[in-house]
């Protein structure tokens, strides 16, 4: 005779648990039991890092009924807790708690609300379903239970809220994934994961009960550990995620040593199935191909064991993705930048006091390569200057450090040198009292420098985060000093180009006194008896003697045109054009209307305008003409400079005639002239233009501002 099939939920759970397949030490049993460990231990991790926060609280909760939920199904399988009803009001709590931990998550990563006349909300309507279920899945099994009345129960409607809690459970899921922010998703996947497992698995056990009216045996045994498995992926999210406030903290140790075992024991489990299917399809050979192949597999076991490598990549692994960063690293960058930027030490010494405090120590030295390859000792902090301040050429750090780009703990070789590939530390590093760190400093895919970092006194050690933290800040702290060392270079490049500069002016003006003495000594012979011309020579002279005079005080000082002072620009330019008229043609001056001053050093300004002049004169025919003028053009005094000489197309002088070293008169010209002239009257807030068409000459204009003609006296 067919057996009675169950009305509802409780009863279906009592009559399979009854089944003589299942007795006391069963299956059922130890699955609830694992989960009960699971969520206890869980729950206490939540309780002792808990923060306060309301999302906490729940999660506490939800865990805390999670664990009493699978102790009580793991005490039942023992006929321990016969009170009815107790498993559906546990059950009741357990999804009740987690699906209101899932709706507050999702309200508080989505701004929506949904409102009107009847406030019809999220957390509304769940409370009107949580009467409904708890009147369906408890009351009302309660009050039958109790008066005998089965007829109270409806099977397909537990059944049914049991399939809605877990619909429920899962559409909350998805919208708090879907609503979370792409940066957010790492910190939450393992608990979708994770509580997304533990409510599919139910949803298919409830949907196959209320399809065929009968709750699955094998399916509610496997239940317990289902959820005990998902236990960890939800300890990994509430790690990452400071949302809930909570702070959970694992030994690295102990996860490592779990994960090593797990490994290994999985590992022989499926040698041990591999060797299974060698004895049973090898024939003759099968016994002896199974125990060669268990004890290679066994061999090759312990070698992946004792790896030093294989060990320290895993502990890498576990710490990069199961638990929380060590370094708060905006906290980090900013005190090393603030290092940077705040110290009074020259920039090798603040580099290495930042450096040095990432890890605690009190010091280090730098090394800066050179542009012959070897590294140079640069400086120190409270660590001794090296012996060997060079490296030799082909030094083994160097090379290995321009190979590997590695970070070198010296501690670490002397423990374990197979880490390092075969180098071997030179004498001059081992020879530096607490030497510990070799840090190099990357530029460009390349190795600037390296710092060799002091032993601290409360850091022993340092993991892969300290690694990645100091080659990040040293590939920062590199990028600083090359910056720093341009820095340097272009200062010095501008002292020599300032230098050389002055000397081509300088070569330039002594050019001109020489012509001047060159004419002097080559019209000496024939008027050497005129008195005239004995009065013009020893003008000119003196003229020479101020100015090689003037030059010697600017070599001196290293400055040029630095006495500034108010000139009649009218009066100036009558010496200049008096200067050039022995010259051919000689130049007409048309004299201002009206008195205009400028404000310049007078030596210079004259320099300037005679050597436009002179220009002038060397471009036109000696039947030709140059006219000076000036005009008042608003608050500027122009001076043009006309001539109709052999003129200048376009492209030479937007290409020629402002650069510097560029002349068209052979050796004999230093082609800075016009350069230097412009440079100077822009240096005075004008400007020099010129407008030139070839083979009908050439104008320019000198535009400088004009002074007060006011004369304040006291």
């Amino acid at each position: 005779m067919a057996q009675e099939r169950p009305r509802y939920y409780g009863i279906i759970l009592a009559r399979a648990l009854k089944q003589p397949e299942y007795a006391a030490l069963n299956i059922g049993f130890f699955s609830y039991l694992f989960a009960f460990i699971a969520f206890a231990a869980l729950t206490g991790l939540l309780i002792t890092s808990w923060r306060g926060r309301s999302l906490g609280r729940l999660l506490i909760l939800a865990s805390t009924l999670s664990a009493l939920w699978a102790g009580i199904s793991a005490l039942s399988v023992l006929r321990l807790i016969t009170f009815p009803g107790i498993l559906q009001l546990l059950e009741l709590g357990r999804d009740a708690f987690w699906c209101l931990f899932l709706l507050k998550s999702v309200q508080s990563n989505s701004s929506q609300k949904m409102g009107g006349l009847l406030r019809v909300t999220p957390i509304n309507l769940f409370t009107a379903f949580l009467v409904v279920a708890s009147v369906i899945t408890v009351v009302i099994p309660l009050v039958a239970k109790l008066t005998a009345n089965a007829g109270l129960v409806s099977h397909d409607a537990t059944l049914g809220i049991w399939v809605a809690f877990n619909i429920i459970a899962l559409l909350l899921l998805e919208q708090l994934f879907r609503n979370s922010a792409l940066e957010q998703r790492w910190a939450i996947k393992h608990l979708c994961i994770g509580i997304g497992c533990i409510f599919s698995y139910d949803f298919f056990m409830f949907a196959d009960a209320l399809l065929f009216k009968q709750l699955n045996p094998a399916l509610w045994n496997a239940r317990g550990i289902v959820n005990g498995l998902m236990v960890p992926l939800i300890a990994i999210s509430v790690a990452r995620n400071p949302k809930w406030s909570l702070d959970i903290y694992v030994s690295r140790n102990v996860v490592f040593q779990s994960v090593t075992l797990i490994g290994a024991g999985i590992y022989l489990l499926v040698m041990a199935s591999a060797g299974y299917y060698i004895r049973f399809y090898g024939g003759s050979w099968g016994s002896t191909l199974q125990i060669a192949f268990l004890s290679g597999t066994g061999a090759l076991l312990l070698i992946i064991l004792f790896s030093g490598t294989i060990r320290a990549k895993l502990r890498v692994f576990l710490s990069k993705h199961f638990f929380n960063y060590k370094y708060d690293y905006r906290e980090e960058w900013l005190r090393f930048t603030q290092t940077l930027a705040d110290s009074d030490d020259a920039v090798p010494g603040r580099i290495l006091r930042a450096m040095s405090a990432l890890v605690n120590s009190s010091g280090g030295a730098l090394w800066i390569r050179r542009d012959n390859g070897r590294y140079e000792f640069t400086s120190s902090l409270n660590m001794p200057e090296p012996v060997q301040g060079i490296t030799p050429e082909h030094d083994p750090l160097c090379t290995f450090l321009e190979k590997n780009q590695w970070l070198v703990d010296l501690e670490e070789y002397a423990r374990n040198p197979d880490l390092y590939g075969g180098f071997t530390p030179p004498a001059w590093l081992t020879g530096i009292q607490n030497a510990w760190l070799v840090v190099p400093l990357l530029f460009k895919n390349g190795v600037f420098g390296f710092i060799v970092i002091a032993a601290s006194s409360s850091q022993r050690s340092i993991n892969w985060e300290d690694r990645d933290l100091l080659k990040m800040a040293g590939q920062q702290a590199a990028s600083h000093l090359a910056q720093h060392f341009s820095e340097k270079a272009l200062t010095q490049a501008r002292q020599f180009e300032a230098f050389n500069r002055l000397s081509a002016y300088v070569v330039h003006d002594l050019k001109n006194i020489l012509a001047q003495q060159s004419l002097i000594v080559s019209n000496a012979e024939r008027h050497k008896h005129k008195p005239e011309f004995i009065d013009d020579v020893i003008c000119t002279v003196r003229n020479s003697v101020m100015r090689m005079t003037n030059l010697m005080e600017q070599m001196k000082s290293g400055m040029r045109g630095n006495t500034s002072q108010r000139i009649n620009l009218g009066s100036l330019l009558e010496e200049v054009t008096a200067a050039h008229a022995a010259g051919k043609p000689a130049p007409l001056l048309r004299a201002p209307l009206e008195t205009l001053f400028v404000q310049a050093d007078r030596e210079q300004l004259a320099t300037v305008f005679g050597h436009i002049i002179q220009n002038a004169q060397d471009a036109t025919a000696n039947d030709g003409h140059v006219i000076i003028s000036v005009v008042q053009a608003g608050d500027m005094a122009v001076v043009e400079v006309e001539d109709n000489g052999t003129g200048m197309d376009q492209e030479f002088i937007k290409q020629r005639l402002f650069h510097p070293f560029d002349s068209t008169k052979g050796l004999t010209g230093m082609g800075i002239g016009v350069y230097e002239s412009r440079e100077y009257i822009r240096s005075l807030s004008g400007d020099i233009s010129v407008k030139s068409t070839p083979g009908e000459g050439s104008i320019f204009r000198i535009a400088l501002p004009r002074v007060s003609t006011l004369v304040i006296t006291d």
